[in-house]
Formats: C-alpha cells, structure tokens, sequence
C-alpha cells in the first residue's frame, strides 16, 4: 500500500529548506524525502517507532535523525518558513488537553519538566495556539494539563501586533485586557458572569472563533498529537510543527 503522501509539487517547496542537500557544507543527507514521508507517517498514524514500515528504512536511523533535527529547530524552521507572514488583523487564542500515554511517561527529569500534569482526566498536556485570521498556527507553547490556558496568552502575544484578540471568557482577566488595551488591540472576550461590572463584548466579531477550534480539529487528525506518545516536549514539539507544516502545505 502507497502510505506517501507529498506530492512533487509540495516537495519542491520543502526540499530547499531542508539540510542535508547538495550543496550544503557537511554530509548530504540520505534521502531527505524518504525521511520526511517517515516522520509523517509517524505522525498521522501514532505508531511506535519500532513499527515504522521498512520502506522507510531502519525505524532507529530514522529515530536518531529526527531527534537531531528535533534538537536543531529543523520543524519549527520550515513551519516558519511554509507559514509565511501571517494576518493579524485580528487573532485568535484557545486551548486544548492532549490525554499522554503511558509510554509518553519516563523522560529524565520527571513529568514537571515535560509539560506533563495530572487533572482529572489524568496525565495530560496542553497545547495552548495563537491562529491568524484565516485560521492558521502562529505559535504555540505547551503547558501541564492542570496550568489554565490564560497562562499562555501573554508569552503568545508578546511583540505581535494586533487589531484585536478573540478568546473564550477563560482569557477574561484585567492583566491580558489592559495589556491589549495598551496596545491598542481590542480585546473580544465575553466577560465572566462574575465579574462586578460587566464588559462589552462584539459578539458578532466573537463568531470568528470557531477558526482555532477548527485548527485544533484539523490537528488532532495526527494521531500521534491527539494523543501524546513523546516523553519530551522537544520531541513533541517537533511532531505539531511538522503536522502544521503539512496543513501549511494544503
């Protein structure tokens, strides 16, 4: 069965942004293509590595080199570089519990330096996104699954300019607002029912939101990030950015 999935005509856009090609200093990699169908694989299918198929090669050849461009930025390089200058005219922030395998357990340091926690629907991480105004990955960081999701917003932002910054009433606190109101940038997040004096909200722009749910939904077409089976959030990471990559690639 054909499990490839790059077509030539998005190959031709990823290929000079990888290493390891003619005319780079150093040894030329062995089939850059060949090793990126892999990690593909192992991302949408959520496999272990010691079941990659062995058209791919040989699962801990594969393993070591991922780990090396993980190590390197390589993912989160070519995600920047396919994602091109995003529209803030407005944004969008949201997040989402990722539930961790067992197998995800175990990295040296202990769960507290993986992004990994305990709430109630046991171990989990959280993948905290900054999407554009079209719906597309900006950043993201990782969060234990017990921290809240207003923890990211701020890091998120930080040195963005935006119109304006929609997010469900878990981002309704006075710090995130003053801090948009500074910029300049409209805060469209319904108050909490809680709050002493209500605020404004423009619920008809608020609408929008459904964008980061819907890349949310689109990434948890990776089975291998619906559920977390990487011990280190480095190694995760790099699994988001290349499944954002691929979207970028659509």
């Amino acid at each position: 069965m054909n499990r490839l999935v790059l077509k030539d005509e998005q190959w031709a856009r990823v290929a000079p942004l990888l290493p390891g090609k003619a005319g780079d200093p150093g040894r030329s990699g062995a089939d850059n293509r060949l090793f990126l169908e892999a990690v593909l694989w192992m991302v949408r299918t959520g496999a272990p590595w010691r079941d990659l198929p062995a058209m791919f090669g040989n699962w801990n050849t594969v393993f070591r080199r991922f780990s090396r461009w993980a190590q390197t930025s390589i993912f989160e390089q070519l995600f920047q570089a396919l994602s091109g200058d995003p529209d803030f005219e407005y944004a969008l922030i949201d997040g989402t519990i990722i539930r961790v395998h067992q197998h995800g357990t175990g990295a040296k340091g202990g769960l507290g330096h993986q992004a990994i926690g305990r709430s109630r629907g046991g171990l989990t991480t959280k993948i905290v996104a900054l999407v554009d105004a079209l719906g597309n990955l900006a950043h993201f960081l990782l969060l234990p699954g017990q921290r809240h999701d207003s923890v990211g917003a701020e890091p998120l932002i930080d040195g963005i300019e935006i119109g304006a910054l929609i997010a469900d009433k878990g981002f309704d606190n006075d710090a995130l607002r003053q801090e948009l109101d500074v910029r300049g940038a409209t805060a469209v997040i319904p108050p909490k029912s809680n709050r002493a004096r209500q605020i404004a909200c423009d619920f008809a722009m608020y609408r929008w939101r459904h964008l980061v749910e819907n890349f949310f939904c689109d990434l948890k077409q990776f089975r291998r990030i619906a559920t977390r089976y990487d011990k280190t959030d480095l190694s995760f990471s790099a699994m988001i950015y290349l499944a954002a990559s691929f979207r970028a690639l659509k």
